[in-house]
């Protein structure tokens, strides 16, 4: 490829090789693709001469493979031809098989599409290709995302697909008009002022570059470093305005936004300055923007986070109060004894003062220790919520500190407008940002709607007869709704990725009202395409018949693997789990010689060709390959937790060219690339569907928890894995033991909202069929969703029975009689097909690149804030959910293959942990984006040694 061209490299060469080239069959191959139907044979046998009868079977085969016709030598397809001829022409000698003239080719292929129902891809199919492919472009401009979509509406169509290089110009032609569409409207738009302050991004400010500094993440949530991030979201504030108006106005999706934003990250100031300029600007705007929201989320984050962590103080304090006060009270009760036998003392006289009496007892018992001992002798508890309360008032000074500078530079807004707790919020605002502060503020001016009844008594004192409000505590109030509401969706700040509100996650309503079977067609998900009441009589036919034959062969004892206690009423019932282990190290590898890791990288390089997905970050329209010695090294050292310094050390590389080749070829968008072209390259071996579970690929994911040596905002305390210290968890997609997707998630985050969405966005030729995570990958939605887009979903729960509560069925419980397994209640039929609609745009949205996957699921899970869409999406979930019980209580090898393919994602923990080893396996970089090159590093070198071995095992 030249220097000048502008064809874009977007595939490596075997994954070329795979859509396009000449198939290459197995023996079972042969037999599953040469395998004619009953019209497919008939049109072979409409064939005059054996020779073009032979090559019609041939050419049947192939496209039925690839939906490609292939121009091929005769003795490349030589066994291919011998195994058409022992099935189906018997006795006809292969040196007889002569090649194909052109016209008979040209002929064949006709009534092949006509069979097929396909058609070639003339000047109108690729016309309306290009403007599918730009609507495309509009969501992402990823080269890869475009194609992949691209080859798929035609497949839809039935359409064969062009060559790769008239694909290949396609997309280069879209991803460079997009581009140029963009920035000539930002030419158009931009106004002086904009122009200054993009401009201004790239000068020096005290020696360093406006850009860097604003580049910065937070470490933690600190004081110092919220402040840092504040005074950035007021730099960014201005260029956000206009960008919202600018990227919405001209149909830009926010993965565009994130994509060109990404390359400011990635660009030194000096490239940056030398590109031409309008594409600097439209890079610097999207960053602008994307940093802005990220900002938003960031003090959000923070925001939340402070204020559970003031309450959870409070209530540690209060739980210690208790115990203290209870052990006071149990030690003076022998002291309050005496004090009551002082009433029935005889050697003190009726007439005696009872100041005197009282004089005596406190000699005995403290004053300030009678109301204790009192209300513990009356069986009066301790009143936490008082104390908590007060101990708020303790706080102040820190929550004031560190919440309000906050709380003031965010906008929170409400679908219900008049919402007592908005109203409070912008009241609060209203006086801190004007420099007032509560306390100065007559009391009669607070809204105090907020107050529920039960909380009035702690945020009132009486001075005299007049109540007063207690205004430290009614900040703090106001603090802690605003958190349960966040999380609940009820109050949201629209600039922002993961807290605006949930409509705005969706397709927009006025393009859903327009385009609605448009959409649906392209995303091709048969559920979201039939009518609900087709789906919910199917749901009915499979579950109704799963109650029915799962008590059968209870009843009949052909259920080996559930014991039965009890009798009548009192039937218990109980799982046993016959065990299947799988070896780790084969004995086979015991026998071979041992390969270092530099080895072994560079062979499954020359085997997969994984190193061509490094494509320089500047030179993306020319292939530049870099020293791939140096690529292999920061693999290595990134791979291993050695770090590029080490590596300098113990390699003779000078560090300054490993960190060049890392900041110019390793991101984790070539990364991802790599680790697909070794995971489909592992694919293609004949050994991998061996190791397929029930005959189909079964994938599991989960999550392993690293600690991180260096503070990020994304890493979190939990005590359970890292004691005192901080850590991210790694969550992977294994499937057949290849780690195929994986991305950082904190250890806070729920790891069920990441299960749709690292499955969805797994880019290898890998597809998973069925799906398992433990009880930690369960919600109320998962099941539902994974079924839309046509994965099983099957978990495994840690205590299935606390889930028997959960079975619904299409009767009333009386119907099932005294059948041992039956739902607890009938389905809400109604409310679906009521709801179906709403939920037709929801999950629409879930297959588009608007918002991250998971951003979407986290708000349906969300148990604090219920209504009639989501009660009906989960009541659907609560069918599938019911399938997979009744499923795992009747068959005790779908409960192996379950446990196996879990199995299979620790091992790939061990084996990760064994290569990043280096410094504990600890993180010791500065941002998430650096975590997550580190983690595909670790993946990449697993994935090679997991091709290596295969390939070993398939050529045995």
């Amino acid at each position: 490829m030249t220097a000048n061209s502008r064809r874009l490299s977007i595939l490596t060469k075997r994954e070329i090789d795979d859509l396009y080239g000449l198939p290459r069959f197995s023996y079972e191959d042969r037999c599953l693709y040469f395998d004619l139907s009953a019209n497919e044979q008939s049109a072979v046998d409409e064939v005059h001469t054996r020779s073009a009868a032979v090559h019609l079977a041939l050419q049947l085969g192939y496209f039925k493979a690839k939906w490609q016709f292939f121009v091929y030598e005769r003795e490349a397809v030589l066994d291919d031809l011998d195994y058409i001829l022992q099935k189906y022409f018997p006795g006809k000698d292969l040196a007889t098989v002569k090649g194909l003239s052109k016209p008979t080719r040209l002929e064949q292929q006709r009534i092949i599409l006509q069979l097929f129902d396909y058609h070639i891809a003339d000047s109108t199919a690729k016309a309306e290709l290009e403007q599918k492919a730009q609507r495309v472009a509009m969501l992402s401009t990823h080269p890869v995302f475009i194609l992949r979509e691209a080859l798929k509406y035609l497949t839809n169509q039935r359409i064969v697909a062009p060559g790769y290089t008239t694909m290949q110009d396609m997309v280069s032609r879209i991803v460079t008009g997009e581009r140029r569409r963009i920035t000539d409207l930002l030419g158009q738009a931009m106004t002086p002022l904009v122009k200054t302050q993009l401009e201004a991004l790239l000068q020096s400010d005290e020696g360093m570059y406006r850009i860097s500094m604003l580049k910065h993440e937070p470490k933690d949530f600190s004081y110092s470093e919220l402040r840092q991030e504040v005074e950035r979201r007021k730099f960014f504030q201005p260029l956000y305005a206009f960008g919202k108006t600018f990227l919405g106005a001209n149909g830009l999706s926010n993965e565009s936004v994130k994509y060109y934003a990404s390359m400011v990250l990635f660009y030194s100031v000096y490239k940056l300055r030398r590109m031409a300029a309008p594409t600097t600007r439209l890079y610097l705007l999207c960053f602008a923007f994307h940093r802005f929201r990220q900002i938003n989320d960031n003090l959000v984050d923070a925001l939340i986070h402070l204020i559970a962590q003031y309450e959870k103080q409070a209530k540690l304090a209060s739980e210690q109060a208790m115990q203290k006060a209870i052990i006071e009270a149990s030690a003076n009760l022998q002291a309050a004894g005496q004090v009551l036998e002082l009433f029935i003392n005889d050697s003190i006289p009726d007439e005696t003062p009872f100041a005197s009496v009282k004089q005596t007892a406190f000699s005995l018992l403290k004053a300030e220790s009678f109301p204790l001992v009192s209300d513990y002798m009356r069986n009066i508890e301790f009143d936490k919520t008082a104390f908590e309360w007060s101990y708020y008032g303790k706080l102040q000074h820190k929550f004031k500190l560190n919440l309000r500078h906050l709380f003031c530079n965010l906008d929170f807004t409400s679908l219900v407008k008049d919402e007592p707790l908005l109203e409070a919020i912008q009241f609060l605002q209203e006086l801190l940002r004007q420099g007032k502060t509560p306390r100065q503020t007559d009391q009669v001016n607070f809204p105090t709607g907020i107050i529920a009844k039960n909380v009035q008594r702690y945020l009132y004192s009486k001075i005299g007869k007049q109540k007063h409000l207690e205004v430290d505590r009614y900040e703090f109030l106001v603090y802690c709704q605003l958190r349960k509401a966040l999380e609940a969706c009820d109050v949201f700040v629209q600039d922002s990725n993961e807290f605006r509100g949930f409509d705005d996650d969706l397709i927009y309503a006025e393009r859903w009202n327009k385009d609605k079977d448009a959409i649906l067609r392209e995303i091709g998900a048969p559920i979201l395409l039939a009518p609900i009441q087709e789906t919910l009589a199917d749901l009915q036919k499979e579950l109704e018949a799963k109650y029915k034959s799962v008590n059968q062969r209870i009843n009949n004892g052909d259920n080996k693997y559930i014991k039965i206690t009890g009798t009548g009423d009192k039937r218990r019932w109980s799982l046993v789990y016959p065990t299947e282990e799988e070896t780790t190290n084969s004995p086979f590898y015991s026998q071979l010689p041992g390969i270092g890791v530099a080895d072994l990288l560079w062979f499954v390089a020359g085997e997969t060709g994984f190193l061509k997905a490094f494509t320089h970050v500047l030179e993306r329209y020319v292939k530049q390959d870099a020293d791939p010695r140096l690529i292999l090294a920061c693999i290595v050292a990134m791979g291993t937790n050695m770090g590029l310094w080490k590596m300098a050390d113990v390699s003779g590389l000078s560090h300054s060219a490993l960190l060049t080749t890392a900041r110019n070829f390793l991101r984790a968008e070539t990364l991802h690339a790599t680790n697909d072209a070794i995971a489909n390259a592992t694919a293609a071996l004949p050994v991998f569907r061996e190791y397929d579970i029930d005959h189909q690929i079964h994938s599991s994911s989960d999550g392993q928890r690293i600690e991180t040596q260096i503070n990020t905002i994304n890493a979190q305390y939990a005590s359970k894995y890292f004691g005192l210290k901080k850590g991210v968890s790694s969550y992977t997609l294994s499937a057949n033991h290849v780690p195929i997707n994986a991305k950082i998630i904190g250890t806070h985050e729920h790891e069920s909202h990441f299960v749709f969405d690292i499955l969805h966005n797994n880019t290898t030729e890998i597809r998973p069929e069925r799906h398992s995570t433990d009880t930690h990958g369960t919600n109320q939605v998962n099941y539902f969703i994974l079924r839309v887009f046509e994965y099983q979903f099957a978990p495994r729960y840690r205590d299935l029975h606390k889930k028997m509560d959960g079975l619904v069925g299409f009767h009333h419980p009386s119907h099932y009689g005294d059948a041992l397994i039956k739902p607890s209640r009938k389905v809400f039929d109604k409310l679906i097909v009521k709801e179906w609609p709403t939920n037709q745009r929801i999950l629409a949205s879930l297959a588009q690149k608007e918002v991250t996957q998971a951003t979407i699921v986290r708000k349906l899970t969300s148990y604090t804030r219920q209504n009639q869409t989501k009660k009906a999406l989960w009541e659907l979930d609560n069918i599938c959910r019911s399938i997979h019980i009744l499923d795992f209580i009747d068959d005790h090898l779908y409960r192996q293959h379950i446990q196996k393919a879990l199995n299979r994602g620790e091992a790939y923990h061990r084996m990760r942990r064994a290569i990043a080893y280096v410094n504990s396996g600890k993180f010791r970089v500065k941002t998430e984006a650096e975590q997550q090159i580190w983690n595909e590093c670790s993946r990449l070198i697993a994935n090679a040694i997991i091709y290596y071995n295969t390939l070993l095992l398939s050529r045995v």
